[in-house]
């Protein structure tokens, strides 16, 4: 006998950032007529994540030639300039320049080159006189010039998949019990008490992703630590004309300090990164013992601490030091005061570590039965999203078939 179950929703989403909606937007375009529901605990979209960066589209000159990111960052950059000049959502290509203020950071710069050129990205390098062209000052020994970067409103972006996804969106609806049966589907009970059902599962959750893969009865063999980067808006923005970064060190997913002038016209100066004390810990106030106890526990949490505590130890100096801080930025843009940088919400970085300490530096998509998990979607994810979209869509739509 066939039990007949009375599903909600073919595909049901869990979490509406970029990526969860660009996902529920590429299923109903890929099989007009499926029915999807996106699950958000937060009244909106775009809370997290997508919401509180500093909106850049990179271009994808950082990334290891052949990753996920290198091929859909790249792809995505093209897509999304696209996409916002269809839309009417603000956008502009600025460039941007990455800066060697320092001689032992030179070969990284020419590597950066190769690398670029590796991933079809059109770079130039410049030489100290020529930096001036760009950014009168700015200050360096030699800079690459890469022109596909440019800046939009990720949050806009994220309410237009929404609006034109044709997908039930719950916002204010937490996920608080999973029952997945790999022969009959995925029922979610949320913190309303109310249960949805659905043929397929995908997890967008960001910040929460791990969480809800062990809900769902998958272990993803990953924990998500935050990282909170903390920002500042220049005082004086006419110090800086587009996009200025430093030469990244390859250990870290993290980018360094750097400065972007917005599509306002404003100029965000950061991100550091520093451990956050909860998954949404936007300051050093707000703690969550239960998330920071998990942070803790986890093996690979300590082995990041054991390799670099030096790292960590400047990051957290210039978290606690307006001055530190400040010194950072003189590096790049010498002509900048403590009094110069106004203090600006910060984000939260949702970087998966593996047990023996590994931060994982390429997306991260996992399936198990009838689900799909976006397990480490952080920068640069929201200039992905479009690409990263359809990927999980393909996948959810191939568990949705050997399901049916």
């Amino acid at each position: 006998m066939v039990r007949e179950i009375a599903y909600d929703c073919d595909v049901l989403v869990i979490g509406g950032g970029i990526v969860g909606l660009s996902a529920a937007y590429a299923i109903t375009r890929a099989a007009p007529g499926t029915r999807v529901t996106v699950l958000e605990k937060e009244p909106g979209p775009a809370r997290h994540q997508t919401g509180r960066n500093s909106g850049v589209i990179h271009s994808g000159i950082y990334y290891r030639p052949g990753s996920l990111k290198a091929q859909f960052a790249a792809r995505g950059a093209a897509e999304m300039v696209k996409f916002c000049a269809e839309y009417g959502i603000a956008h502009a290509v600025t460039g941007k320049l990455i800066v060697a203020t320092e001689r032992d950071e030179l070969p990284r710069l020419h590597a950066l080159v190769q690398r670029g050129r590796e991933n079809g990205i059109p770079v130039r390098e410049l030489g100290a006189p020529q930096i001036e062209e760009y950014e009168p000052e700015v200050r360096g020994l030699a800079a690459i010039h890469v022109a596909t970067t440019g800046v939009c409103d990720y949050a806009a972006v994220a309410r237009h998949l929404a609006n034109a996804s044709g997908a039930l969106i719950r916002y204010g609806t937490k996920a608080a019990y999973i029952d997945r049966r790999p022969d009959l589907g995925v029922a979610v009970r949320t913190d309303d008490g109310t249960v949805v059902r659905a043929r397929v599962l995908v997890n967008c959750a960001g910040l929460h992703c791990d969480e809800i893969a062990r809900l769902t009865g998958d272990e993803p063999n990953m924990r998500i630590v935050p990282f909170r980067g903390e920002y500042y808006t220049l005082a004086r923005p006419d110090l800086v004309r587009g996009l200025v970064y430093p030469v990244p060190d390859p250990a870290f997913p993290f980018l360094g300090v750097h400065l972007t002038r917005g599509i306002d016209g404003s100029v965000h100066v950061g991100p550091n990164a520093v451990p956050a004390l909860a998954r949404e810990g936007y300051d050093w106030r707000t703690v969550r013992p239960r998330e920071l106890g998990a942070t803790l526990t986890w093996p690979g949490s300590w082995q990041i601490a054991r390799r670099h505590w030096r790292y960590g130890t400047g990051e957290l100096h210039r978290s606690i030091s307006k001055a530190a801080f400040t010194r950072a930025v003189r590096r790049l843009l010498p002509a900048i005061t403590s009094d110069d940088l106004i203090p600006t919400p910060a984000g939260v970085r949702a970087q998966a570590v593996l047990r023996d300490g590994t931060l994982v530096d390429d997306f991260l998509i996992q399936e198990g039965p009838r689900t799909v998990h976006v397990l480490n979607a952080p920068s640069p994810a929201a200039t992905a999203s479009l690409p990263i979209g359809r990927e999980v869509a393909q996948r959810a739509l191939k568990s949705l078939a050997t399901a049916a």
